[in-house]
This record gives structure tokens, C-alpha cells and sequence, in this order.
């Protein structure tokens, strides 16, 4: 049997939260022997558009509950780290560090091809800026560089967000392996499987064992499958996916040095388009959310996001060059929300579920771990996101049936739907929208109320969710019940 090589941490997860977290306890105790595992695959980070947004992610909805709100205060603050944490991690690689796109300036598009969502979302955008001191201005849509949109899709309305920040993700994580690199002790090695031993865990790959007493799991949409080599009655959160595609286009003439972007709508983040370090343009995103990961983009996510990009961003980008299609599974709890802390279990901390936010609230969710995996008390910035938590629910079911068939009419409005107007179709359909998320909400277990952000993953896949909501419940209830039958000392 191949020998054990005993370490001080262990970080299990090659994107962006994985690697900052190896970066943030190696840079921050020299000496600590940290063992970063993973591999590239379709994972959130490599296929990130990287807006770096506060406000742009702002929605209505979003904002009205208690934990959205505590979202928005957790993306303010960490848009504070990003000049200090990219400076250091850039001085740390060295002349390794290449150009990576970092600059600032976002214009929100309000355009034709939207329904109400967009309105309140812009609202709340400007709500959300004067509470949090940050700008937001009116322009012209006429004025935005670099947007042509078809005639039909123009903007009715826009706004700039010049503190909103962006850069080339796939430049980050490039520079994040640099300063990785640098670091004396720390080593990364390829995926493996992870398993308790004793009070400590073991992570075996392929030829070799590492032993700590502590351990990180990172591993986005894959964390659950890597928890239940440790303990399969860990009552942690399940997470699921939310599939995403991108495409990076080459255009005739430059790149306009913002980005370009609606508000969230149809179960996804907005339509956008980021400057990258090479000169192209990346255009996205779809979303697709879905039980397990998948490995490819769909015919059907390419078409919808091109027909999209091309409409509502710039036409003339129908003779751009497709340099790279990006497909990535972004880490979504079942309740919405991330997993950041303690799993429950001496030693073991999580850091998935970011959703569309992982890149971004990277700074400050590896500083934050990184102090309790050294020995500081728990982080009360990541303390309503325990993973070993009952589902948040911010929402009643009402809400939540109402903003899910909202989002519903949203994604037919930019599919262009045009109803008959013989009797009254456009009500006969929003109709039909409810009652499809009414018949949705009632297949779910009592006590977990669907995020409407995942409503298609209830109507598409109601039975199979339902029952991973309730083994969720199950393992909650029966760890309750042993802590009640353990004997007072």
C-alpha cells in the first residue's frame, strides 16, 4: 500500500474558490503544509464571464428577502478586496502574471426584448446604489460603445455602473496557478476521493495518500458526491448544477473596454457581453439548471444564446470568429443560497453553491476560511450560509409560484413568443405559467419551498428532486434526534 504523506490542510477543488483558498492559508501561515487536489473539467470557473458586478446582479425580487439582501452586503464587501487580493496575487506570480483584462465600467441595458422583471430590477438597482453609496447614471442608449442592436431589440432605457469591475477568468485562474506555484508549501496534485480516518481525512489519488486534520471541500457541482466519501449521513445542503454556456468571438474591429448587460431574467443572469485580455469579446450566458453536471452544451443553449447576443448586443457580430465555446456547471444550493463554513464535523469546511457568485465573493470567502481553518473563531460575515443547515426559506410558496411564472413569461417574451390575439391568449398563457409552477410547488416536500431561480428543475424533474430535498430532511431530523439522545454529562 502506497505510503501516507501527512500535511496540515487539504483542499479539495481546482477553481476559483479551491485555489484562493489554498492561496489564502499558504500566503497567510508560511509553514502550513497545504495540498491543493483537482482537475479541469466543466466546472463554473473556467467558463465564467467574470463581471465582477454588485449592482448589475441586483433583482426586485432578489432584494425584498433577508438573505438576498444579505447577498448584495457580502458582494459590496467583496468588491472591496479585489484591488488588494489581485495585487498580491499578481506580485506573488511574478512575471508569470499575465495581462488579464481587469477594468471597470458596466452599462445596464433595459431593452425591448424583456418583461416587468426588467423594470423592477432596474428600480431596485438604483434603490440598492443610493443605500450602498454607489453610482448609478443615466445615459442614452445611443451613447453605449459598441452596441448595434436589431431595431426590435433596441433599448428603451440604459444605465452606467462605473464602479462595476470585470476581467478574463480564464487569465485569473492562469495567474491564481502562477502564485499557486510560487508558494513553497504548498502542492497540487490531480483529483482523488476523500475519507474520514479517525479524527482526520485522507484524499487518495492516483499513486499517492495525503493525511490532514483538516480539510476544505471546493469541488463546485461535484462537492456532494466527494461529502459522501466521508460520511454519507452528513447533513449537508445538496447541491445542484446550473449548466451554462458561453461563446468568445473575435470581431472586425476592437472590443469596447466595458462590459454590456441586461438585468437577470428568465431563470438566468443577463444576457452580457465582457472584454477579454486577447481581444475578444465574451458573449453569454445560458442557463439550464439540472440535477447532476453535464459535459457539453446543448444545440439549444448555442442557438438561443447566439440568436440573443446578436440581437439584443450587436448584429454586426454575425461575422465575428467563434474562437472558443465555454461550458461550465455552476454550484447551486437546493435552497439558492452558498455553503461556506463548518460541515458539522471536526475539521471539514465547505465552499460551494456560489451560484453566480463564486468568482467574484472569491476574495473574500478564502480570506474569511482561511482564518477558521487557522484557528480563528467562525467567520460571522459566512455564518448564514452553514452548509449543515435546514433550506432557507425566504420565500412562501405563493411568492414564489408568482416570481417563478413571472420568470416563465420573461424567457417566451426574448424567445420572441408572439400570442394569438383571438380572445385573451397572452392571459390564457401567464395562466397556464401559474398554474404549472402551483403544480410544481405542491410535488415538493413539506418544509422546503422551491427558489424560483430553479423552478424548471422542479417541472422538469419534480420527482427526483423531491426525493433528494426530502433524503436532505431525513438526514437533518435523524441527526437532531441523536443529539437529543445523547446522555448529559
Amino acid at each position: 500500500m502506497t505510503d501516507v504523506t501527512d500535511v496540515d490542510v487539504l483542499v479539495v477543488g481546482a477553481g476559483v474558490l479551491g485555489q484562493s483558498v489554498a492561496y489564502a492559508v499558504a500566503s497567510a501561515a508560511p509553514g502550513t503544509r497545504v495540498v491543493l487536489s483537482g482537475r479541469r473539467g466543466p466546472g463554473a470557473s473556467r467558463a465564467a464571464g467574470a463581471m465582477l458586478g454588485v449592482l448589475g446582479e441586483v433583482t426586485a425580487a432578489g432584494v425584498r428577502t433577508r438573505h438576498g439582501a444579505l447577498r448584495l452586503d457580502m458582494a459590496v464587501q467583496a468588491a472591496a478586496h479585489w484591488p488588494a487580493w489581485r495585487a498580491a496575487v499578481r506580485e506573488r506570480a511574478g512575471a508569470a502574471a499575465r495581462p488579464d483584462g481587469y477594468g471597470a465600467g458596466t452599462y445596464l441595458l433595459l431593452n425591448a426584448v424583456s418583461g416587468p422583471l426588467d423594470e423592477s430590477a432596474l428600480r431596485a438597482v438604483r434603490a440598492a446604489g443610493a443605500r450602498h453609496g454607489l453610482p448609478v447614471e443615466d445615459v442614452s442608449p445611443a451613447d453605449v460603445p459598441g452596441y448595434r442592436p436589431l431595431d426590435n431589440d433596441r433599448a428603451l432605457g440604459a444605465v452606467f455602473l462605473p464602479h462595476e469591475r470585470f476581467l478574463d477568468a480564464r487569465r485569473w485562474l492562469e495567474t491564481l496557478d502562477a502564485a499557486l506555484g510560487a508558494l513553497p508549501d504548498v502542492r497540487r496534485v490531480g483529483s482523488g476521493r476523500l475519507r474520514a480516518d479517525g479524527e482526520a481525512y485522507e484524499l487518495v489519488t492516483r499513486g499517492e495518500r495525503f493525511r490532514a486534520g483538516r480539510v476544505v471541500v471546493a469541488a463546485g457541482a461535484w462537492t456532494g458526491g466527494l461529502l459522501d466519501g466521508i460520511d454519507p449521513e452528513l447533513p449537508v445542503l445538496p447541491v445542484v448544477a446550473a449548466e451554462g454556456t458561453a461563446v468568445s468571438l473575435r470581431p472586425g474591429g476592437p472590443v469596447p473596454p466595458v462590459v454590456l448587460r441586461t438585468p437577470n431574467r428568465a431563470y438566468a443572469c443577463g444576457l452580457h457581453a465582457v472584454p477579454q485580455a486577447d481581444g475578444t469579446w465574451y458573449v453569454g450566458a445560458s442557463a439550464a439548471p439540472a440535477l447532476r453536471p453535464g459535459d457539453a452544451p446543448t444545440a439549444g443553449a448555442l442557438r438561443f444564446l447566439l440568436d440573443a447576443g446578436l440581437g439584443q448586443l450587436h448584429h454586426g457580430l454575425a461575422g465575428a470568429r467563434v474562437t472558443r465555446i465555454h461550458h461550465g456547471n455552476r454550484p447551486v444550493g437546493l435552497d439558492g443560497h452558498p455553503l461556506l463554513g463548518n460541515a458539522g464535523r471536526p475539521g471539514l469546511w465547505v465552499a460551494t453553491g456560489t451560484h453566480r457568485d463564486g468568482l467574484h465573493a472569491s476574495p473574500l470567502i478564502a480570506r474569511e476560511l482561511a482564518a477558521e481553518v487557522l484557528g480563528g473563531p467562525p467567520s460571522r460575515r459566512l455564518a448564514p450560509w452553514r452548509p449543515d443547515r435546514a433550506p432557507i426559506a425566504d420565500w412562501t410558496a405563493a411568492e414564489a409560484i408568482e416570481e417563478a411564472a413571472a420568470h416563465h413569461a420573461a424567457l417566451a417574451a426574448e424567445s420572441r413568443m408572439r400570442p394569438p390575439l383571438t380572445g385573451d391568449w397572452p392571459g390564457l398563457l401567464a395562466d397556464a405559467y401559474r398554474r404549472l409552477m402551483e403544480q410544481t410547488y405542491a410535488r415538493m416536500p413539506e418544509g422546503y419551498v422551491l427558489p424560483p431561480d430553479l423552478a424548471p428543475l422542479g417541472y422538469e424533474h419534480g420527482p427526483a428532486l423531491a426525493k433528494l430535498v426530502q433524503g436532505h430532511l431525513d438526514r437533518l431530523a435523524a441527526g437532531a434526534g441523536r443529539a437529543r439522545s445523547r446522555p448529559r454529562r
